[in-house]
């Protein structure tokens, strides 16, 4: 699932990658997907695209906006309600093709180059393949993560944290303020286990149970940890623009919940909350009942 590492680390690569590059071709359901969500039409992108020039990528929350335009400037500035967006969320696998090598038989999203390298995207479980004008685009989720100040930025500061905790009902848990309602576009169910580790916060404990040392741990935990793993060019459970595993390692996931904790050694719970799995140290994430 693309959350803020991955759509960090994949706008920058594809920044650095593609553009520039002339679109000469687009292929969309190359194999159907029933879970592949186009905006419109699909058999159209094509017609939208073909002679475009690739501008800026941006990271907005978990989604990634490809600016596309009859020239290369596309500054922020610059837009105008002819230019391009090709907007990618979910759990969208988005892999840069070099000239020559193999494409992946299975996509829904194929961008030829005018130099023989390709864009493929392709949808895992849920995929998200917008191209539209950007004038007039209609995505609730895409406007909240462009208004909302990023985790990484100076605008999300402490005061900004505790107003959104001051939105929460002080019975909803840690786990629902932080991962759901959009409260922080792009900080979903895999970067939250690590956060409330590092936190030394359970998953469940309740808003109102919160000291203010809590809140200033979570906040900078918050803060921290979506920075390490965006250094490490994602978690090490995601792919890059270029098919690789991130270099983070996740302290807590499917993959190492069954080490003991790297703290304390206890044994890592496994449980089920919330419409997801969380993981957590019964000693390190003590639940205050």
């Amino acid at each position: 699932m693309i959350e803020i590492p991955e759509s960090n680390t994949i706008a920058k690569q594809l920044s650095e990658t593609i553009k520039g590059k002339k679109i000469v071709g687009v292929v969309t359901n190359n194999s159907p997907h029933k879970f592949a969500f186009f905006y419109g039409d699909p058999n159209e992108y094509s017609d939208i695209l073909k002679g475009k020039v690739i501008g800026n990528t941006n990271a907005y929350g978990g989604q990634i906006e490809i600016l596309a335009n009859e020239n290369s400037s596309n500054n922020e500035k610059d837009k105008n309600k002819d230019d391009t967006i090709i907007v990618l969320g979910e759990d969208t696998q988005i892999r840069y093709i070099e000239k020559n090598k193999d494409i992946p038989e299975k996509n829904q999203l194929l961008i030829r180059f005018d130099d023989y390298s390709s864009l493929v995207c392709s949808a895992r479980m849920y995929a998200q393949l917008h191209v539209t004008l950007s004038d007039g685009y209609n995505n609730e989720y895409y406007d909240v993560a462009k208004e909302k100040p990023s985790p990484l930025s100076d605008e999300f500061d402490m005061k900004y944290f505790e107003d959104l905790l001051d939105e929460v009902r002080p019975t909803a848990s840690v786990k629902a303020f932080l991962a759901t309602k959009q409260r922080i576009p792009g900080l979903g169910n895999g970067t939250l286990q690590d956060i409330l580790f590092n936190a030394k916060i359970h998953p469940k404990t309740k808003i109102k149970k919160l000291s203010k040392e809590d809140k200033e741990r979570l906040f900078n935990s918050v803060k921290n940890t979506l920075a390490d793993m965006i250094k490490g060019s994602g978690r090490n459970t995601e792919k890059t623009l270029f098919g690789d595993f991130g270099e983070y390692g996740l302290i807590l996931s499917n993959k190492t919940f069954k080490d003991p904790c790297p703290l304390c050694g206890s044994k890592i719970v496994k449980e089920s909350y919330l419409g997801g799995t969380i993981y957590f140290c019964p000693v390190c994430q003590k639940l205050d009942s």
